[in-house]
C-alpha cells in the first residue's frame, strides 16, 4: 500500500497502535478482494461542466417497470448533454425515511431495479452514491444479529447504559436519543440519533469501521464516482461530549480518503454536514486529505433572504469569504435538495430576526417548519419544509414574475464558485405536495413527490405549462455555463460591489483567460448598473457579451447598462 504509513497513522490516532497492527491486516484482506475490480481510468477532474441532478430512484414510474429504467430512459432522453452526473438517493432496501433508513447496503431494492439498471444509469452519467454510515435500519441483519447477542455483532451499536449525562449532546431533531429495545438478553438503551428505526454505529468498535470500508469499495466496483458521506459529522459518539465534529469523526473520514486514494483516486468524497458554514468545511481539511467537496449549506438560506429582502448586501459579505483550501477541493452548491432548508447553516450569518422572518414567509407560502430540541428542552427552528419554487413565490403573483425570480435565482447557483447540483424538482418546475405530507406524516415529503412518466413528459412538451418554461430557462442556462471555462469550480471568484438590489460576482479562468461578470438583480425595479472597470487589468476598448440575452457592450474603462427586475447579464470578455 502507498498510503500504508498513513493509513496506520490515522488507525493509531481513532484506536490504538497495537489495535491499529491488527486492523492494518484486516483492512489489507478487504483492499485485495477488490483489487483488479475496482475502475482503473484517468481523472477527468471537475470543470465548468459538472451539473450534479439530485434525484430518488423511483422519481419517475411507469406501470409495470421497474423505476430505474424509466429514470434512466427519461434522463437520456431529456438530460443527456445537460447534466454530467446523478446523485441517485438511496437505492437499497429500506424500513423508513424515504431511503435512510438502509436494510442492505449491498443489494438493490428490486421495486426500482438491479444492479444493471443501475450500471445503466452510468453510461451516460457519473454517479453519486449515499453511504448512509452513521446509522443502519433495525430491521437490518446487522440489528438483528446484534438483538440476538450474535457474539460477532454484539458492539455493532451503541448501547447506553446507567443514566450518563447526555445533555451535551446536539440534537438534528426533536426525537429521543435513546431507544428501548428487547434482545436475547434483556432490554437495551440504543443510540438512535435520527428515529427510532435508525440505530447508530458504533465506530468504537474497529471491525464496524472495516465493514464500512469494503462497503464503500463495493459501490466503487458497482459505479460510484462520488460517495457522499450522509450526516457524517455525527459518526463518533463520546458520553461527555457534544457527540459532533469530533476529531475521531475527521480521522476516519481521511481515513476514507486515504483507502480510496491508494485504490481509486479518480473518486471523491461529498460531505453531508447540515451544520454551521465554519464547522461545515472543515470538513475540507487541510485541503489534500478529507472531503473534495463539501455541501454549500448557507447557500439556499441566504439566496431566500435575498429575494425576500431585495438586498444582496449580506449574500455578498457572505461569498467575499467564501473560500476553498486548495484547488483539489471546491463546494458542492445547490439551493434545493430532497431535505428542507436548513437554518444552523447561517445562524451567526443571519440574526434571530432574520432567522424568524425566513419562517414566517416560509409560512405564508404554504410551507411547514421543522424543529430541534436544544440541550435545556427549547424547540427552535432547524429547516424549512417548502418546494424552493413555492418559497420564492409572492401568494398570487403571475407566472412569468415567479418564474424569473425563480431563474435568477439559479443563475447565481451556477455563477459562483462549485459544483451545481439541481433537484429534480426545481429542474422540472415541481409545486409543493401537501397531499403527501398527509400521507406520511413528514414534513419532507411535501417536496419528495413521485411522478408519472407519461404525464411529467406531456407537461414538458406543452411550451405553455409552468414545468416546460422552468426547464426550458434553465436547460438555456446551463448551456451558457457549461461553455465557458470561467465557471469552473477552481476559477477565480470576486464579489462586485455594485447596486444593493444586485448580486455581482467576476469568474476568472487564469489558464484560458475567460472572465465573465455575472449580475444578477434579486429586486423589482430596474436597476443601472454603472461600474468602473478601470483598476481591473483589461485592455480597453473591451467587447463583451451577454451569453444569456447575446447583447453586445464596448466598454471604455466603464460598463453601464439595465437590468429588468429579476434579471440576470453574464458579461462574457
Amino acid at each position: 500500500m502507498k498510503n500504508k504509513k498513513r493509513i496506520r497513522h490515522l488507525l493509531n490516532q481513532i484506536y490504538y497502535p497495537i489495535i491499529a497492527d491488527q486492523i492494518v491486516e484486516r483492512l489489507s484482506s478487504v483492499l485485495e478482494k477488490y483489487r483488479g475490480h475496482l475502475p482503473n481510468h484517468p481523472s477527468s477532474g471537475l470543470n465548468e461542466q459538472e451539473i450534479i441532478l439530485i434525484v430518488y430512484p423511483d422519481q419517475v414510474l411507469e406501470t409495470n417497470r421497474v423505476s430505474l429504467q424509466s429514470l434512466g430512459e427519461f434522463c437520456e432522453h431529456f438530460l443527456q448533454g445537460i447534466v454530467s452526473g446523478i446523485h441517485l438517493l438511496p437505492f437499497f432496501p429500506s424500513s423508513s425515511d424515504d431511503g435512510f433508513s438502509v436494510v442492505d447496503y449491498k443489494e438493490v431494492d428490486s421495486q426500482y431495479g438491479s444492479w444493471n439498471d443501475v450500471k445503466s444509469l452510468s453510461t451516460n452519467f457519473r454517479l453519486m452514491f449515499d453511504a448512509v454510515i452513521n446509522h443502519t435500519s433495525v430491521q437490518s441483519p446487522w440489528f438483528k444479529r446484534f438483538l440476538s447477542n450474535d457474539k460477532d455483532l454484539y458492539d455493532y451499536f451503541i448501547e447506553v447504559v446507567g443514566s450518563p449525562d447526555l445533555s451535551s449532546v446536539v440534537r438534528p431533531r426533536a426525537l429521543p436519543l435513546l431507544t428501548t429495545f428487547k434482545t436475547s438478553s434483556g432490554t437495551k438503551e440504543i443510540w438512535t440519533t435520527f428515529s427510532a428505526d435508525q440505530a447508530d454505529l458504533n465506530y468504537h468498535n474497529p471491525a464496524v469501521l472495516l465493514d464500512v470500508l469494503d462497503i464503500l469499495l463495493d459501490y466503487v466496483k458497482k459505479g460510484a464516482d462520488f460517495i457522499r458521506l450522509d450526516a457524517v459529522a455525527y459518526l463518533w459518539k463520546e458520553i461527555g461530549t457534544n457527540c459532533i465534529n469530533l476529531r475521531q469523526t475527521h480521522w476516519i473520514v481521511q481515513l476514507i480518503r486515504a483507502v480510496l486514494d491508494e485504490e481509486v483516486p479518480t473518486v471523491m468524497l461529498v460531505t453531508e454536514t447540515n451544520i454551521p458554514h465554519d464547522e461545515n468545511i472543515s470538513y475540507f481539511g487541510d485541503g489534500t486529505n478529507e472531503a473534495q467537496l463539501v455541501y454549500n449549506f448557507p447557500l439556499p438560506p441566504l439566496v431566500l433572504h435575498t429575494f425576500y429582502t431585495e438586498d444582496a448586501q449580506v449574500l455578498s459579505r457572505w461569498a467575499s469569504d467564501l473560500k476553498s483550501p486548495s484547488e483539489q477541493t471546491t463546494y458542492f452548491n445547490f439551493l434545493a435538495s430532497h431535505d428542507g432548508i436548513g437554518l444552523n447553516p447561517v445562524r451567526g450569518i443571519l440574526t434571530d430576526a432574520e432567522i424568524e422572518d425566513l419562517v414566517l414567509r416560509t409560512k405564508v407560502r404554504g410551507g411547514l417548519v421543522s424543529f430541534k430540541t436544544d440541550s435545556s428542552g427549547v424547540q427552535s427552528p432547524y429547516e424549512l419544509n417548502i418546494n424552493y419554487l413555492d418559497a420564492l413565490s409572492n401568494p398570487d403573483e403571475p407566472v412569468d414574475i415567479m418564474v424569473k425570480r425563480f431563474i435568477t435565482a439559479h443563475a447565481i447557483l451556477l455563477s459562483i464558485a462549485g459544483v451545481p447540483g439541481i433537484y429534480f424538482h426545481s429542474l422540472f418546475g415541481s409545486r409543493g405536495w401537501l397531499e403527501g405530507v398527509t400521507q406520511t406524516g413528514h414534513n419532507r415529503s411535501i417536496n419528495r413527490e413521485k411522478l408519472n412518466r407519461s404525464v411529467l413528459q406531456a407537461e414538458l412538451e406543452n411550451t405553455q405549462s409552468l414545468r416546460a418554461q422552468v426547464f426550458f430557462h434553465l436547460k438555456r442556462l446551463i448551456s451558457m455555463r457549461t461553455q465557458n471555462p470561467a465557471f469552473k469550480p477552481q476559477s477565480e471568484q470576486h464579489v462586485l460591489k455594485v447596486n444593493t438590489e444586485v448580486f455581482g460576482i467576476l469568474r476568472i479562468d487564469k489558464y484560458s483567460e475567460k472572465s465573465v461578470f455575472c449580475f444578477h438583480n434579486v429586486g423589482a425595479k430596474t436597476i443601472l448598473i454603472n461600474m468602473d472597470l478601470s483598476l481591473l487589468p483589461y485592455k480597453y476598448p473591451m467587447n463583451l457579451l451577454d451569453l444569456i440575452s447575446s447583447e453586445q457592450f464596448e466598454v471604455e474603462k466603464s460598463l453601464t447598462f439595465t437590468l429588468a427586475p429579476y434579471q440576470s447579464a453574464w458579461l462574457a470578455n
